[in-house]
């Protein structure tokens, strides 16, 4: 009875002084629901230490006597070790969070670019094969017999199955690249020997759309890279700026390096590039709108939109940065690489 009675007496105050602080605490989360989850996290532990305070301090009649003293000693020691961990944890949390989001954001946006590049595939493996079985079954039907429109139907044959080619060859690649499979031959290369490899390569194509391709550099540095791989960024980087510039403009190279990097500039003429889609030129599939028009479709059906997501790979995969934005009457790709050690030194 004694014990029923002593709680009847105390429990009323310890609720009354302790239950307006929770209630404040919980107002005080609301209010910082928008701040970091350390800061809530230190509120939380600091809510219940000054209730339990508070309470007693109402059961004691605000009597600073040695009870009281004991009480506050232990509620500020137990306040020194749980902040700090309540911010640690708070953190680390927030940290795992923030991690998650962004994980959660690179998947979904993964698998719109894979529905995206299937999209993109389906139509372009479906448009050449239609032409080949026409051309064929013309051909296998007798429709086709003189000589000299045989030889022009195969050619068209050969030019789309080439077409094919190109296309499973880069999802091939492109494979390789998402797969973390490619392996390379690290040497000393140099710039000079790869942007000449990809300039013949690409000329004949800038020629028939009457396209000045030239170089700007004098002075061509040495990159730690894989010869083959380096000169296949240089032809999809060409390719592309050849493929977006008008007639009678001009495609330029230059190159040069500044401290331990290297650096590879490929500018066009296309006019440049929506502000909003210049983070998106390196994605899978993805070809930009009408404001980057591509010139010359009729004769050179466009890409599969591989071209940049592979160089991009590919100079990941050589520790170096690619990235593009408007400059002048077009776009500026840059490439960025590691100087050989012979360079360097």
């Amino acid at each position: 009875m004694d014990v029923i009675t002593e709680l009847t007496h105390v429990v009323p105050y310890a609720v009354g002084l302790s239950l307006p602080v929770a209630l404040v605490g919980a107002g005080l989360l609301y209010v910082l629901r928008q701040r970091s989850l350390a800061t809530a996290l230190t509120v939380l532990v600091l809510v219940p230490l000054l209730a339990t305070l508070a309470g007693v301090l109402g059961v004691t009649g605000f009597m600073f006597g040695p009870q009281l003293t004991t009480v506050m000693v232990i509620c500020t020691a137990v306040a020194v070790v749980t902040v700090p961990v309540a911010v640690l944890l708070g953190r680390s949390i927030a940290r795992r969070s923030v991690w998650e989001r962004e994980a959660r954001a690179r998947e979904r946006a993964a698998e719109a670019s894979r529905r995206e590049l299937v999209a993109w595939i389906s139509h372009d493996l479906r448009t050449p094969l239609a032409g080949i079985r026409a051309m064929a079954e013309a051909l296998a039907d007798g429709v086709v017999d003189e000589p000299s429109e045989v030889c022009d139907y195969a050619a068209h044959i050969r030019a789309e199955t080439e077409r094919l080619s190109g296309m499973v060859e880069d999802l091939f690649e492109l494979s390789r690249i998402t797969a973390g499979a490619v392996q390379l031959d690290f040497s000393a290369v140099p710039l000079r020997d790869v942007v000449s490899e990809a300039v013949a390569v690409e000329n004949p194509l800038a020629q028939r759309r009457g396209i000045q391709l030239r170089t700007e550099t004098s002075d061509w540095p040495v990159v730690t890279g894989s010869d083959p791989e380096l000169a296949r960024v240089v032809r999809n980087l060409l390719s592309n700026a050849i493929r977006h510039t008008p007639p009678e403009g001009s495609v330029v190279l230059a190159a040069g390096h500044d401290g331990a990097q290297a650096w590879l500039r490929v500018d066009d003429a296309c006019g440049g590039i929506a502000p909003d889609e210049l983070d998106r030129v390196f994605d899978v599939a993805f070809r930009g709108n009408k404001s980057r028009p591509q010139h010359d479709e009729a004769r050179e059906p466009a890409g599969a939109g591989l071209g940049l997501a592979i160089a991009r790979g590919l100079v990941q995969a050589h520790h170096g940065t690619i990235t593009a934005r408007n400059h002048g009457p077009g776009c500026r790709f840059e490439i960025r690489l590691p100087l050989s050690a012979a360079q360097r030194g």
